[in-house]
């Protein structure tokens, strides 16, 4: 999908907001190719991805403040349309002469906004509207360059455009769900302001790809890493369809997965894709490396030098690979720092593996790494994964270890992997799997005192987890009937030895996170 992108590209300013990857998934999702890029982008470099639109995000700074962020001021004398939301619209009146003030209220949550002035960006939105505001300071009215197209009670320019220039800002953000309307708003300065076509599309991004990828590898052998998740496998899929045979894929089986997680790989890619699949049984070697080790950290970073070590040692089996495929994506290229023009962002632990390191000798292939979540799994679908393997919750890298709390042994894995395929069958018999976005089982390293039958016990407690979001930047749990938890409770002590307690987890993100490690 080489060609659409560049006839039609936004890009997305990064000023520090916490929604910066939300505004790029909402332009995706109306078919229109965006990249976030650093507020302090160059305007030759702008004009070089020649873009049809910008847009200004938000963020926290103010911008009167000298460590403000700020934008070159050419950018605005480029004739491309601009949409500043929030900070992003603040900073654009102020360096275009406007003024901009702390406002007698603050704003933090939904309002009723009042469009004044219906013209392209409000085309077809209801005349009073909920919004979402998150602001401190606010656009003066009264402006002469600066004409006011919405106002709330306690802020008269809720948005506004430029009088001479294709310049708008909304003092609300579109982007979020709590602004029903913002899809709207979006689509019509993608499209009628900025003249978008909506050429991002699945489709074309798979023929396109397969295109170039089968150019690049010629006749050359790829080695591609499976994890048993939706990323992993799509990819493999991606390149199974553009080279077919010159594909290896080399699955880690660390003992640390889930129930069945090892036969459902082995069914999609040697049956579905009769690929050439390596499977190392490596659990003995994972286990060895974690025995007595229960602080979270130290499990990930012991399990990341293992599989390093596991993979190696198979891919040297591997004749003439030249090749490694791994299923990054746009998100991780985001957070790790590693887009040419992305936002300098700090590097954090994920709850993946890490990538594999340059040493190995192999030249990387990433075909995903300008797909979100959401794309990855419509492209999934349209290579022909089964929709049980496309729609599959997050699992982390490190996998049960870090929700096995405490000491990891082949016992207590044994406990929780149980308890973990009680409640995923539970959910999906109960219509609940895909209402949910991650749903788990926890082993505490305590245990509780409990009566069964005629006698005492002091076993396992299992927590569970089960959460709903949109983008997993934030979270709330998810409020299952009491039937459902009741019976998944009940199977679970009954079925599983050693657990006489089950516990459930009502806290959102923040303040805790989805994962207990």
């Amino acid at each position: 999908m080489t060609a659409a992108p560049e006839r039609e590209r936004i890009l997305i300013l990064d000023f520090g907001s916490q929604y910066g990857q939300l505004i790029a998934r909402r332009v995706r999702e109306l078919n229109v190719f965006c990249q976030i890029v650093r507020h302090d982008i160059s305007v030759e470099r702008v004009i070089e991805l020649n873009p049809r639109g910008l847009i200004l995000s938000g963020g926290p700074a103010s911008v009167y403040a000298p460590s403000a962020p700020r934008c070159d001021p050419r950018l605005f004398d480029l004739g491309i349309p601009v949409l500043g939301i929030c900070y992003g619209m603040q900073l654009a009146c102020h360096v275009l002469g406007g003024k901009v003030l702390p406002a007698e209220r603050r704003e933090f949550g939904p309002a009723v906004c009042r469009i004044t002035q219906a013209n392209q960006l409000f085309a077809g939105v209801p005349a009073e509207t909920t919004v979402w505001m998150s602001h401190g300071d606010q656009v003066q009215p009264g402006q002469e360059d600066f004409l006011p197209l919405a106002a709330t009670d306690t802020c008269p320019m809720a948005a506004m455009r430029h009088r001479s220039r294709p310049i708008y800002g909304l003092q609300f953000h579109p982007e979020v769900s709590h602004t029903p309307q913002g899809a709207r708003i979006l689509r019509n300065f993608l499209y009628d302001v900025c003249g978008c076509q909506g050429l991002w599309q699945i489709s074309s991004f798979l023929s396109q790809t397969v295109a170039d990828l089968i150019e690049r590898i010629g006749d050359k052998r790829v080695i591609c890493g499976l994890s048993g998740g939706v990323d992993s496998a799509v990819t493999a899929a991606l390149l199974l369809r553009a080279v077919g045979r010159q594909v290896s894929c080399i699955f880690v089986d660390n003992g640390l997965l889930r129930q069945g997680e090892v036969e459902s790989v082995k069914r999609t890619f040697t049956g579905h894709f009769q690929a050439d699949l390596h499977i190392v049984e490596a659990g003995a070697r994972f286990l060895r490396a974690l025995e007595g080790v229960s602080d979270p950290q130290e499990k990930r970073r012991r399990i990341g030098h293992v599989f390093i070590d596991v993979f190696k040692d198979e891919a040297r089996r591997i004749e003439g690979a030249h090749f490694l495929a791994q299923g990054t994506l746009y998100p991780d290229v985001i957070e790790s720092g590693g887009a040419v023009d992305g936002p300098a962002a700090n590097i954090k632990t994920h709850h993946n593996v890490g990538g594999l390191p340059k040493e190995l000798g192999f030249e990387l292939i990433e075909p995903l790494k300008d797909l979100f979540k959401d794309e990855v799994r419509k492209l999934g679908l349209e290579l022909g994964l089964p929709e049980t393997l496309v729609y599959r919750h997050p699992f982390p890298g490190p996998g049960l270890a870090v929700r096995c709390l405490g000491p990891v042994t082949a016992e207590r894995l044994h406990v929780l992997r149980q308890a973990d395929a009680i409640l995923l069958d539970e959910l999906k018999q109960a219509g609940w799997y895909r209402q949910t976005a991650q749903a788990f089982a926890v082993l505490l390293p305590i245990h509780s005192v409990g009566v069964m039958g005629d006698g005492r016990t002091y076993e396992n407690v299992i927590a569970l987890r089960i959460v709903q979001t949109d983008d997993f930047m934030t979270a709330d749990w998810s409020k299952l009937p009491y039937e459902l938890l009741g019976k998944i409770s009940a199977r679970i002590v009954n079925s599983v030895a050693g657990v006489n307690r089950v516990v459930y987890d009502v806290t959102s993100k923040p303040p805790a996170t989805i994962e207990w490690e």
